[in-house]
């Protein structure tokens, strides 16, 4: 018997099987997905057994992750309700799913997980916020799920009232700043860098200065303040920046999204 099951391997899916795999625990996973053609690529990929329904592989597992899109959730958890028993564990990571939603459709006793993570989980950077369901998890299942999320980034425990904030701020976030760094790098090759080059530096920094922030403890504003030299080059960008409305618009944007998520609910 499998200790954690996958059900789909898409871009989400297949970064935290990338990330879960690296440290050696292979042997504990196994995954379905709707394409033939993507189940051969990941077993080809990280050398991992597929299981071929999803009736299956909740059979032979007893950490169940939902990686599929919202839209198909209904259809997957009435397929699998009948072999889903109290000894299982749900992890849901679709956005705008609640777990009283995952419980009417499949039993109300059984343990839910609603988590949202992202992408960089494929490098083992990931930042996962987990909510569990006022079910009585036992330490060793508490432990199992944080460890989970561990083994591909950091997690942070969080109400679930709160689930949707996560998604504008870390869930989706990766593609704010693949933006950023891709206009950074533009400007420096408009400048006469090498696009390689551009690339590098840009998302050098950016990863730089985020660990600044975290291992540091000290406040962006200050952080900030501290490369703003008086008349200097730097807080000429800022200003410019500034006029532009560079912070209002993260703001708006992620405000978008949260709007997003609540209708998706």
């Amino acid at each position: 018997m499998k200790k954690y099951g996958f059900i789909g391997a898409g871009n989400m899916g297949y970064a935290m099987l990338k990330g879960l795999t690296k440290n050696g625990k292979k042997d504990d996973v196994i995954f379905t997905d709707v394409s033939k053609e993507r189940i051969q690529w990941i077993k080809n990929q990280l050398e991992i057994e597929s299981c071929d329904n999803n009736k299956d592989l909740v059979n032979n597992t007893k950490y169940i992750i939902l990686a599929i899109k919202p839209q198909y959730y209904s259809d997957v958890l009435d397929e699998i309700k009948e072999v889903i028993s109290i000894n299982h564990i749900i992890i849901s990571i679709a956005p705008g799913i609640s777990i009283d939603s995952i419980k009417n459709q499949l039993r109300n006793d059984v343990k839910i997980v609603r988590a949202m993570p992202n992408t960089p989980a494929l490098i083992g950077e990931g930042m996962s916020a987990v909510s569990f369901s006022d079910d009585l998890f036992s330490e060793e299942e508490r432990k199992d799920v944080i460890k989970f999320f561990s083994s591909f980034g950091a997690v942070e425990e969080i109400e679930e009232k709160l689930m949707n904030a996560v998604v504008p701020i870390s869930g989706s976030s990766p593609a704010y700043v693949y933006m950023m760094i891709e206009a950074m790098a533009d400007a420096g090759v408009l400048a006469g860098l090498s696009r390689k080059m551009a690339y590098t530096l840009a998302a050098q920094s950016v990863l730089g200065s985020a660990k600044m922030v975290l291992e540091t403890g000290i406040h962006p504003g200050e952080l900030k303040d501290a490369v703003c030299s008086p008349g200097g080059t730097t807080i000429e960008a800022v200003a410019i920046l500034e006029k532009a409305g560079f912070r209002s618009s993260i703001i708006e944007a992620m405000g978008a999204c949260f709007e997003k998520t609540k209708k998706m609910s």
